[in-house]
């Protein structure tokens, strides 16, 4: 298994399920209010630490109750937190509508995951990790920062450009691996992307810009793997979906997982078994599944 460092957000996620999501002015009635860890960067270290992975996290979290059950939550399922920092903001939150189709809305409130700075990531040791997990919900620069540092000690660089916003042309370089979903993928490219071909398509442009690896999440139509030399579209595993939160962290974990040891084609496969059984639960880590449940997943539908 790949020793793993995910340098990201940690978010306290304030979940509501509601019939609807409401309309402007609207208000609506939805079930208990529930508080459930989350972050995409803490999802995807307890997504890769469930499947078996050796998972660091690196990020900042605030002085208050959030923090502290943030922190424990690592403990928990086994991911290393010596390199997450607690700061004076207050601790980020996701305010999260689940409707009745299983699909959300979100609304961040980044607090200690805004301060998480270029001197934090220079504390870690990057040349004792395989792989370094990034997403978009700590600043770019820290972003940028990172994966320089990762690359100097011929440490993979994967990134989940999520929540989609402008990327350096220096940062798309530096990934090996670039994994939006497709509203992502159509907001980095300025390309609407509606199906395989398109996203075909707007993933070439990434390319053009030095990207390496593209791999394009497409919900229930599966992954699509772009690079100079093949583009495969994989299909995905048909299940009953109650919430979609946290099955883009779900797949990205199990792709960081099985990457050493598939390949890219088999390691997307085992991405998208991951992605769909984190759908067929309620919150978003509490959803991510462990080595055990998505080995038998496979096995009773036909996996690698």
């Amino acid at each position: 298994m790949p020793k793993i460092l995910v340098a990201g957000s940690l978010n306290a996620d304030l979940v509501v399920r509601a019939p609807r999501f409401p309309q402007p002015g609207e208000t609506i009635s939805g079930e208990d209010l529930q508080v459930i860890p989350g972050g995409k960067g803490a999802n995807q270290a307890v997504a890769a630490a469930r499947l078996g992975a050796d998972v660091s996290m690196l990020g900042r979290v605030g002085k208050d109750n959030f923090g502290d059950f943030l922190l424990d939550n690592l403990k928990a399922n086994h991911v290393d937190s010596r390199l997450v920092q607690r700061d004076d903001a207050s601790t980020g939150t996701a305010i999260i509508v689940v409707d009745a189709n299983g699909q959300n809305s979100i609304v961040l409130s980044p607090g200690a995951n805004g301060k998480v700075a270029a001197s934090d990531v220079e504390h870690a040791s990057f040349s004792t990790f395989d792989l370094l997990l990034l997403q978009l919900e700590i600043p770019t620069p820290t972003v940028l920062s990172a994966a320089k540092l990762a690359r100097e000690n011929g440490v993979r660089v994967l990134l989940n450009p999520a929540p989609a916003k402008e990327l350096p042309a220096e940062l798309i370089a530096l990934a090996d691996f670039i994994i939006p979903n497709e509203t992502e993928l159509s907001l980095l490219t300025g390309m609407e992307v509606k199906d395989v071909p398109s996203a075909e398509k707007a993933a070439r442009t990434l390319l053009e810009r030095d990207a390496q690896n593209v791999i394009v999440t497409l919900g229930s139509k599966g992954a699509l793997i772009v690079n100079k030399d093949t583009s495969s579209h994989v299909d995905t595993f048909k299940v009953d979906v109650v919430d979609t939160t946290a099955a883009g962290d779900a797949f990205i974990g199990g792709f960081a997982v099985s990457l050493d040891s598939s390949s890219l084609l088999n390691a997307v496969r085992y991405a998208c078994a991951c992605g769909a059984l984190a759908t067929t639960r309620f919150g978003a880590q509490p959803s991510l599944p462990t080595k055990e449940e998505v080995e038998r997943f496979m096995s009773l539908r036909g996996g690698v």
